[in-house]
């Protein structure tokens, strides 16, 4: 009885190092990351440096310009296959920490689209001083939000090499509205339902625009889906947000990349924009109809326990590979071209 014990242990105790050991090499990822600290006129940005594992001479590199929320330099390693990819591609990736995030000081509400822009500008600066760094290939990646900001950085910022657009919207106020619309569909709301929805936000637009106060605001809002204060001033200083005139600043090739499943964007009107406002000569559109607005697939999106078991044992699968491929290539093509 007590062999038969030792055995059943012996076997589970195999089973649990050789599990340990799968989701190691599952999370072992080519490439080197280094944090880094970069001072400015405005303070102190903090964030991740990732190069090739083996590289020689220069490197090209491409800047991350995050989405909304408090995101973290890798996203809550979200960030790492795309940086896998970039790296066997030869390519350096720098990320930052948004501030109050991850130790970094400040306060990420209280940025305006310009603010991020400016931030965006010092990494590169601070990037283009590197030795190991191609200064004259740095290149942008940004998603959603990032639609706003990267056209600002590009248009101060005549030497980007590349710009990579991830579900990027084009208008604050209309992403909002097709946003809520289609999330309310997805969930089953009636119609009607629907409807007085979307005139209780229409109140809260009426607010935004007249630049009313926080105070203002409570005297309607609705205590189950309440906007905090900080939210309140971010939402302020940037829902007038449009990039449709700024599209036109690029200069360098773009790629976009639209999810067939995205409800957070309206992706018919971003190409539609897109292919009006960039030169087609600069333009690349990549349609990927399984993702979503992160680029996952929608069934894994959709369930919370495939999202956590494959980030726990495979997480390189949790972003969808076409888009990573689309990226791939894009950016060989842009070190083949220089």
């Amino acid at each position: 009885m007590k062999k038969a014990m030792k055995m059943t242990l012996w076997i589970m105790g195999s089973l649990i190092a050789a599990a340990v050991l799968f989701i190691l090499y599952q999370n072992d990822y080519e490439m080197t990351e280094k944090s880094v600290r970069i001072e400015t006129p405005q303070g102190i940005l903090t964030g991740t440096l990732v190069l090739p594992e083996e590289y020689s001479g220069k490197v090209g590199l491409v800047v991350f310009v995050h989405g909304d929320g408090p995101v973290n330099a890798d996203h809550e390693e979200g960030y790492r296959p795309l940086w896998e990819v970039l790296a066997t591609n030869g390519y350096a990736s720098l990320s930052l920490n948004k501030p109050g995030i991850g130790g970094a000081p400040g306060n990420w509400l209280e940025q305006s689209m310009e603010d991020r822009a400016q931030e965006i500008q010092y990494a590169i600066e601070w990037a283009q001083t590197l030795s190991m760094i191609d200064a004259d290939n740095i290149g942008l990646w940004g998603a959603s939000q990032a639609g706003w900001v990267i056209p600002k950085v590009v248009r101060e910022n005549r030497h980007i090499a590349f710009s990579i657009l991830v579900s990027p919207a084009i208008n604050w106020i209309t992403q909002g509205q097709f946003n809520t619309k289609e999330e309310m569909k997805q969930a089953g709301i009636s119609a009607q339902e629907i409807i007085q929805k979307e005139k209780y936000n229409q109140q809260v637009l009426n607010l935004l625009k007249a630049g009313a106060s926080y105070k203002e605001y409570l005297s309607i809002a609705d205590p189950e889906h309440l906007i905090t204060e900080e939210r309140w001033t971010f939402i302020s200083k940037n829902v007038q947000s449009d990039a449709t005139a700024e599209l036109t600043y690029f200069n360098s090739p773009v790629l976009l990349v639209l999810g067939g499943k995205d409800i957070n964007v309206d992706v018919e009107e971003t190409e539609q924009v897109y292919r009006k406002e960039i030169s087609a000569g600069l333009l690349t559109v990549v349609k990927i109809p399984e993702a979503d607005h992160s680029m996952m697939n929608k069934p894994l999106a959709d369930s919370q326990l495939l999202t956590v078991m494959t980030a726990l044992f495979a997480p390189g699968k949790l972003t969808n590979t076409e888009y990573l491929n689309s990226i791939s290539g894009f950016v060989t093509q842009q070190k083949a071209d220089r």
